[in-house]
């Protein structure tokens, strides 16, 4: 039986279409969509448990992952099999939860599983822009309780016009990368990096993505409608008790209130409320708690979240005492670890990171290997979150997706201020040692003074600020630098990152609904005003970059030789330059342009002599002496017909002086006329037209002896040859002629 295909067209406005088509794959799944573009085609496929899970948020997953094969391309490794998600995998799957997650209803705990997979790749198609319309437009097909359809989009700014899903080779000529999240009627999430753009300029990229986005979502609801649109499916809440709320929140907002406003420290606000909750527990019975308990913790929650964000609205002050646009006493320092090649500490309030920078060659880039993308990072962020950094004991199972998402935010604030023609490839390691208020933050300006310690020169410092804002409709106060406990109680987190010329990324997500885009521009500017201060800091502690790198460390030199040297150079097997490295205490490492096809030589090492000795033997190679020009050269070699000779401005450079060139009367021994080690002047005549070698000249600029006849050239035209033999006449015709050979 031939299903029937449901299909639905969405036009870019500029000759390219997204389809979205359901009906014929997977139709177990309870929605699933192939969303396709150019020859991009993903897979989404959507299922929900039917049965509320014991937990009390929702067990939402998101994975994508790009196969192999939708690339024409195997697997790298030994196991040709995809395996654990790439970096690049786990930062689409946070683009889309972090849309997805707010839709569900509070009191849906069934579990949920979003899988989206790359099934063809198209080179001019970038699939992450693709994958949150693909997850909503499943979900729209399915019975789950979702609010309204989502999508994302990317745009980008190429000489001045705002393109909605460039593909890469667009993007690499745009000032602006940025992913935008939202429905129909409000942007929800924002991420990206830019080139030092203003606030109004974001805000208005931002404007122009949401255009595309309102029609990505009613082509959504036009599918669901022509499928047939599934009536929601009903579950069971959570319990409600208007009445428990109503006498806890009696019992706790008062007091919540009271410590809210004291501004104390996270561990003595965290006892504080610890406090008044048992306070609050107490005054149930044992019963009243066994049958109450999950709605007690839940309403004593709410009754906090609504004290603390009352005092921001009414009175301007915050948990711990400072005023909405208030930063955090800083304090910094560099070079802090001795062996390292560049290190800093970063501390704002209870806050705290740790940054290191390691210099290498192009051999030490991060490869990036997958199926819609293959390349290298010369430049690249890690950041760690370890447990104690908030005063908690966990088992430790790998790098985290948040790890990895926000060590990939502090990456892109960083690496537009690394000059081009940095000759390093350089990585970038953020430990976190405290934690109250945005780490990954706290990573920027750190990383940006270990990069200024490392030597690296930053076309411009960098800082970051986490912010934050609450609202109410009617009134809103934007929070500068907020801390752990403002980061979940707000109305829209951000982080920006920036110079002292403009943004340079950023991450938001927004949870009121239509917010104002002059609300978000008001904010954006109050963040700018945190960042400035920041980097003051920062430029305080280390005005500008280190002039050279530490003693410690590697220096790095590039030097450029034509194509056909490369293997002379390298020697067979890799000889030479084994030898080199050996013999001068350097990491040599040979790439080729390939544009002009040259050899690209990168020499590390930390002894200076040692990277001079490689750029002479360098320069010994590229040595060309000019027909007629006299050279020095040093007498290297000894042999019967003439001494090997190198030019002392090109060492390792040999030529042969003859014997006959050595002076103008008859030698009869080389040593008679030079010996090891002599220092002479010699005469370039380029290439003798009858060896084809390069020949040189001792005699050619000494004097001519007076009386001196040179003997007349020999004639290679007479016949018979030396000793006047000729082919047939070679002195021997005495000798018998050769038996034939016996045949065994």
């Amino acid at each position: 039986m031939i299903p029937k295909v449901f299909r639905e067209v969405i036009d870019l406005g500029d000759g390219r279409t997204i389809s979205l088509e359901t009906g014929k794959l997977a139709k177990q799944a309870h929605g699933s969509v192939v969303v396709q573009m150019g020859k991009a085609m993903l897979l989404c496929t959507v299922v929900s448990n039917y049965k509320q899970s014991d937990v009390d948020f929702l067990p939402l997953t998101v994975d994508y992952r790009e196969k192999f094969a939708a690339a024409g391309r195997y697997p790298g490794g030994f196991f040709k099999r995809e395996a654990r998600p790439s970096d690049g995998e786990v930062l689409t799957m946070r683009l889309v939860d972090r849309v997805l997650r707010p839709l569900f209803p509070k009191d849906y705990h069934a579990e949920v599983q979003v899988m989206i997979q790359l099934m063809s790749h198209d080179d001019d198609v970038m699939p992450d822009a693709l994958a949150g319309l693909a997850a909503s437009a499943a979900i729209q097909l399915s019975d789950f309780p979702f609010e309204c359809p989502i999508s994302e989009a990317r745009v980008g700014r190429i000489n001045g016009q705002f393109v909605i899903n460039p593909n890469r080779a667009q993007l690499a000529e745009s000032d602006i990368d940025m992913m935008i999240g939202a429905s129909a009627d409000s942007v929800m999430m924002v991420e990206g990096e830019m080139d030092e753009i203003s606030e109004e300029e974001m805000a208005e990229a931002i404007k122009f993505a949401h255009e595309a986005i309102k029609i990505q979502c009613a082509a959504q609801v036009k599918l669901a409608e022509a499928f047939g649109k599934k009536e929601t499916r009903i579950y069971q809440g959570e319990r409600e008790d208007e009445e428990l709320a109503a006498k806890i929140n009696d019992f706790c907002y008062d007091k919540c209130y009271a410590i809210a406003k004291k501004g104390t420290s996270k561990v003595e606000r965290t006892t504080a409320f610890a406090e008044v909750k048992e306070e609050l527990k107490a005054s149930f019975t044992e019963e009243e708690l066994a049958d109450y308990g999950d709605l007690v913790s839940k309403y004593f929650n709410k009754s906090q979240k609504v004290a603390v964000r009352e005092l921001t609205l009414s009175e301007g002050l915050r948990l711990d005492g400072r005023k909405t646009d208030e930063i955090r006493p800083i304090w910094c320092e560099v070079d802090y670890l001795p062996s390292v090649h560049g290190s800093s500490i970063f501390t704002r309030g209870e806050t705290q990171a740790l940054a290191t920078v390691t210099l290498g060659t192009s051999r030490d880039a991060m490869k990036i290997d997958m199926p819609s993308y293959e390349g290298e990072e010369n430049f690249y962020l890690h950041y760690n979150f370890p447990p104690f950094c908030t005063g908690e004991a966990r088992p430790l199972r790998g790098t985290s997706r948040r790890e990895v998402g926000h060590g990939n935010l502090a990456q892109r604030g960083l690496k537009g201020m690394i000059p081009a023609d940095c000759p390093y490839t350089v990585r970038v390691v953020s430990e976190v040692l405290e934690s109250n208020g945005s780490s990954s933050m706290a990573t920027v300006c750190a990383g940006t003074m270990a990069l200024m310690d490392a030597g690296v020169q930053m076309i411009r410092p960098v800082s970051g600020i986490a912010m934050g804002l609450i609202s109410d409709g009617d009134r809103y106060a934007v929070l500068s630098d907020i801390l752990g406990d403002e980061d979940h109680l707000g109305d829209m987190d951000f982080k920006v990152t920036g110079t002292s010329e403009g943004i340079t990324a950023c991450q938001m997500d927004i949870k009121v609904k239509g917010l104002g885009y002059e609300i978000l521009v008001n904010a954006l500017k109050q963040a700018r005003e945190g960042r400035l201060h920041i980097l003051g800091k920062i430029t305080d502690t280390i005005a500008g970059a280190n002039i050279e790198v530490k003693a410690h460390a590697p220096k790095m030199v590039n030097r450029r030789i034509p194509n056909e040297l490369i293997g002379a150079f390298i020697g067979p097997g890799g000889k030479n330059i084994q030898e080199l490295q050996k013999e001068t205490e350097t990491t040599i490492v040979i790439t080729e342009d390939p544009v002009t096809e040259e050899g690209i030589i990168e020499i590390l090492g930390t002894k200076p002599e040692g990277i001079e000795a490689v750029i002479a033997k360098i320069e010994s190679m590229l040595f060309k002496p000019e027909k007629g020009s006299v050279y020095e050269v040093k007498v290297i070699k000894m042999l019967d017909f003439g001494a090997v000779v190198e030019y002392t401005e090109a060492p390792g450079n040999e030529v042969l002086l003859h014997v006959s060139e050595l002076a103008w009367e008859r030698t009869d021994n080389v040593s008679d006329v030079v010996k090891m080690g002599d220092i002479l002047d010699v005469k370039y005549f380029g290439l003798d037209p009858r060896t084809r070698k390069e020949k040189v000249s001792r005699k050619a600029i000494l004097p001519k002896p007076e009386g001196f006849v040179e003997r007349p050239p020999r004639d290679d035209k007479r016949s018979g040859g030396r000793d006047n033999r000729s082919r047939d006449n070679r002195g021997r015709d005495d000798r018998k002629p050769r038996e034939p050979r016996k045949e065994e």
